[in-house]
């Protein structure tokens, strides 16, 4: 099975066919010029965040540089976009691999954990700014709005690590320890701006 799309809304044929399906529904898509940040908020510019989905994704295509060897991160807000200061505790591991075939590893990235902080957390690490290098991933938060329970997020991450011709896969996870609605989350490199890139943002019901 594949996937069914009316324009807005892409269905999940498989899904469907088991019993559990749901939508996938477009909501918004922020394309990155030499930018800074990139932030979606609930009720500005279209953006939904809120009890209308139990899980938002995110798709990051092309999310390239300015600064050499940065990390792409993220963190969320409860006031808006006010602040963006969740407290989070995290876990990554990852493997890379390089083009010469003489350098390959998988490990558990103890370094970039985070315990009960209110720091950003990396979705990847170590993006190269070469000219023809880039970031592709993927970013499930599931039921923000939830005013009961910590809010769990997983994903995944490719991105051309480094300088001299190296992959790397990102796996990462989570939970934003707060009982308050979060209602805006922002993507941003450790340091410089997004150079260019695609972030696409849906909803699951």
């Amino acid at each position: 099975m594949g996937l069914i799309s009316n324009g807005t809304t892409v269905f999940d044929a498989g899904a469907m066919s088991a019993g559990f399906g749901g939508a996938l529904t477009f909501i918004k898509k922020l394309t990155a010029s030499s930018s800074a940040t990139l932030s979606f908020v609930d009720g500005a510019s279209g953006v939904v965040l809120d009890s209308t989905y139990k899980e938002y994704i995110f798709k990051f295509i092309n999310i390239h540089p300015q600064t050499n060897n940065v990390d792409f991160q993220f963190n969320a807000s409860i006031d808006g976009g006010s602040n963006y200061n969740v407290t989070k505790t995290t876990s990554q591991f990852n493997a890379y691999h390089n083009e010469a075939g003489n350098d390959q590893v998988l490990g558990y990235n103890a370094g970039y954990d985070l315990d009960n902080s209110t720091a950003f957390m990396n979705i990847t690490n170590d993006i190269s700014n070469e000219g023809d290098m880039n970031t592709a991933a993927t970013f499930h938060l599931y039921d923000p709005s939830n005013t009961t329970f910590v809010k769990h997020f997983t994903g995944t991450a490719n991105n051309n690590y480094n300088s001299g011709g190296y992959f790397q896969n990102d796996y990462f996870a989570g939970y934003l320890n707060t009982t308050s609605a979060v209602n805006a989350i922002q993507f941003k490199m450790s340091s410089g701006n997004v150079d260019v890139g695609t972030i696409k943002m849906y909803g699951v019901k």
